[in-house]
């Protein structure tokens, strides 16, 4: 997390001068809505999806890591979001339960999703949004991996900080005043980097 957050910041600023975004407002039309600095506005992921599961029949495990393939692995869609926007598509009749992907028939629980007709005409009528958004992710993946090659060193370090934390949180060795010394720590370390 705290690499991807590395990652979206350092990727606004190319060449030492800081690149603007473009934000969409209401006056852009119904169908743009400002992200407010997230990866998708309104309904994009929903289409992100379905255009994904257009390629070649997936399941949600494989949707994520798609998406994070897309953006350099600087970002990756959760599951919280994920799998409520399948479970949406599939009751809209957008897509539906596709056969397993193995000989043996055996998914490991996992349900792979296929588009629909109704889905397939969605693809077709939205088709310049969608070709706008894979775009704006392998953008977002060029930025993420410009910033990696200049700096490995930091992603390394980065990772392994965001790998402690994880494990420690796992390892259920992150009681509360635990917790405030690390906010503690990283706020110094912030201020310091901050002061360079």
């Amino acid at each position: 997390m705290i690499a991807m957050m590395a990652a979206s910041a350092a990727s606004d600023w190319e060449d030492g001068e800081r690149r603007t975004r473009r934000s969409r407002n209401w006056q852009d039309g119904p169908k743009r809505t400002k992200r407010r600095g997230r990866m998708f506005g309104t309904g994009e992921l929903r289409l992100v999806l379905l255009a994904l599961i257009n390629e070649e029949p997936r399941h949600g495990y494989e949707l994520i890591r798609a998406v994070e393939d897309m953006t350099g692995g600087a970002y990756a869609p959760s599951p919280g979001a994920v799998y409520p926007t399948l479970q949406m598509l599939e009751e809209e009749g957008q897509i539906k339960q596709a056969k397993p992907k193995d000989d043996d028939g055996e998914t490991g629980g996992k349900k792979p999703f296929k588009v629909t007709k109704s889905g397939k005409t969605e693809l077709e009528e939205r088709a310049s949004e969608v070709d706008e958004l894979m775009g704006r992710l392998g953008e977002h993946g060029e930025r993420a991996e410009r910033v990696k090659e200049k700096s490995p060193d930091l992603f390394r370090a980065m990772g392994n900080l965001a790998n402690v934390l994880k494990n420690r949180a796992k390892a259920g060795k992150l009681d509360q005043g635990t917790i405030n010394e690390i906010v503690d720590i990283i706020d110094e370390v912030a201020k310091r980097i901050e002061r360079l």
